[in-house]
């Protein structure tokens, strides 16, 4: 037989008596139930399997944390001043029936002057104030510490006034910048400044894996100054959209963003590659709904309002909302629950930075002696 036979027969499988042995050989054993979900759990295919359901029931739940917040926001606790005791049968009847109105949403606070009371609507204590006299009542109210409340409490007054024919006089005491007639735009650059930081967190751990945790903390700050910047002088300078106090505005918001990213390097410690779960439901599905940007938080639902300004995007809000709107009445209490995420999202990843994903440590050994 020719060579040229010869490669025929073996292309064509002329060598009968080595087939059995392949076939009958030990990979041909069908593989048991046990060894199928081994091999699936070990492939590519099990997270992005997981992935698939995660992403939906993400999209239910972003879907619904915000309609539940904000797609009927009625009353449940709105502080209001009133000038001493309405003085008056007809004063008390208004204050009675404006209760009624919103579903007895008042929590009424006495104050002896309009002095005290104004200075307790500046340091946003109250949200709207009622003055009773002869001539009828004045509401004050103030759109900046939430449009559709300011919107709500003048509606119901008027609204009442005609009922008992009281002449009512409404007067917006703190109104909104031009440029933002909804009151919308600090809540959205505080989402920005939420959003861009942990994914820029998520950047840093994909393309600079072999940062070590004082290089990953250092670029954190730099990306989160540098965004923060990018975001004040675009809707400030740019657009000219919100008047910001530029320096206070500019800080808040780098430390909203610098908190953000530590608080996903803190859960990318704890979780690995499923950080993004827990950072996702805490700024994102619970802290931007309940963070009263949108939706001031005596129309959220009572929970929401009250664990919203416990989160990093509740208080970037609040700590934001005063240093523009009610300048010379800043709070401490935002900057402490930013300063408490940020300390405590530190201290896990530096105690625990052996388990993050990222640093020399992990890298490939010739990777590592390249360098």
């Amino acid at each position: 037989m020719s060579t040229s036979d010869e490669e025929s027969d073996a292309h064509h499988g002329a060598h009968p008596e080595a087939q059995p042995h392949a076939h009958h050989g030990a990979h041909s054993r069908p593989l048991t139930r046990g060894e199928k979900w081994a091999a699936y759990k070990e492939s590519p295919y099990f997270p992005a399997t997981v992935l698939v359901f995660i992403l939906a029931a993400a999209a239910g739940l972003f879907a619904g944390s915000y309609t539940y917040a904000m797609a009927n926001p009625t009353p449940h606790r709105i502080p209001t001043a009133v000038v001493s005791q309405p003085d008056t049968a007809r004063g008390k009847e208004f204050v009675a029936a404006m209760d009624k109105a919103l579903d007895a949403s008042l929590v009424i606070h006495v104050y002896r002057t309009p002095a005290a009371a104004r200075e307790a609507l500046e340091d946003q204590e109250v949200f709207t104030i009622v003055r009773s006299g002869s001539r009828g009542v004045r509401l004050d109210v103030a759109s900046a510490s939430g449009a559709a409340v300011a919107q709500l409490l003048a509606e119901s007054a008027v609204k009442v006034g005609d009922t008992l024919n009281i002449p009512v006089a409404v007067a917006d005491v703190k109104p909104l910048q031009k440029g933002d007639p909804r009151g919308l735009a600090l809540f959205y650059i505080s989402l920005a400044a939420v959003i861009v930081g942990f994914v820029g967190s998520i950047q840093l751990s994909v393309h600079a894996r072999s940062l070590i945790p004082l290089e990953r903390i250092a670029f954190t700050i730099a990306y989160s100054l540098l965004g923060a910047f990018a975001i004040a002088a675009v809707v400030d300078w740019l657009l000219g959209a919100v008047d910001l106090p530029f320096a206070e505005s500019w800080l808040i918001l780098a430390f909203t963003m610098f908190t953000s990213g530590m608080v996903f390097t803190m859960f990318n410690t704890l979780m690995g590659r499923w950080a993004m779960l827990p950072t996702w439901g805490v700024m994102v599905l619970l802290g931007n709904p309940s963070s009263g940007g949108a939706v001031s938080w005596p129309l959220l639902p009572s929970l929401l309002g009250h664990i919203g300004r416990w989160l990093p995007p509740g208080a970037s809000v609040n700590a934001q909302h005063t240093a523009v709107y009610y300048q010379g009445h800043q709070k401490l209490f935002p900057f402490l629950v930013l300063a408490v995420w940020c300390l405590v999202s530190i201290t896990v990843f530096w105690v625990w930075r052996h388990r993050h994903p990222g640093g020399r440590d992990h890298m490939p050994e010739h990777a590592a002696a390249a360098t």
